[in-house]
């Protein structure tokens, strides 16, 4: 071993085991060297405790990072708990408690608001205009979707196939009232 290599390890010395040290100790005496043995180990900074509050909770990935998306635009600092575990395996949502959307303590008021915010009927489109919400034409509500995944199916297919088929719906679901309906035009 060289004397470079053997001053690179006096520089760690308080990693070292004892057997170790005592090795190093008996080299650098036999080398006749006035090597310093470093046996201070480097200060480790300990992560800053910080306290969130639990804004809301998510079964689904999307709708997390929809809300997270939202809170980021407004410029309040939040963070995503246990998203990694449910991209990893979706079925661990529930046993987790969902994916947790979490601020800092002095801005649960306001994220609450933010995402109580209503749904827009009619949005501007930049260079397109104005583009109007689809809305339940049973209950008017504008919580709805179109070509939605089947859950049912995919839930059932994963469990007994480990493979969750994706077949998705061919009309709109109204999440307010359930009432599927196809719409105006839609003639398959």
């Amino acid at each position: 071993m060289s004397d470079e290599e053997l001053q690179q390890i006096a520089t760690e010395a308080w990693s070292l085991s004892d057997p170790g040290h005592d090795a190093l100790e008996d080299e650098v005496t036999k080398r006749k060297s006035s090597i310093p043995l470093n046996e201070t180990p480097p200060s480790i900074e300990l992560p800053e405790e910080r306290h969130l509050v639990l804004v809301r909770r998510y079964r689904d990935l999307p709708e997390a990072l929809f809300a997270k998306g939202a809170l980021d635009s407004a410029g309040i600092k939040c963070f995503l708990v246990d998203d990694n575990v449910v991209r990893m395996d979706w079925f661990w949502s529930t046993l987790m408690g969902g994916i947790k959307l979490m601020v800092e303590p002095e801005s649960p008021d306001e994220a609450v608001a933010i995402l109580g915010q209503p749904i827009p009927e009619s949005l501007e489109v930049e260079g397109v205009g104005e583009y109007t919400q689809p809305h339940c034409p049973v209950c008017q509500s504008l919580d709805v979707s179109f070509e939605e995944l089947r859950k049912g199916v995919a839930f059932t297919s994963a469990y007994l196939l480990s493979l969750p088929l994706p077949l998705h719906r061919t009309d709109w679901l109204c999440h307010a009232c359930g009432h599927h309906w196809q719409a105006p035009g839609d003639d398959d």
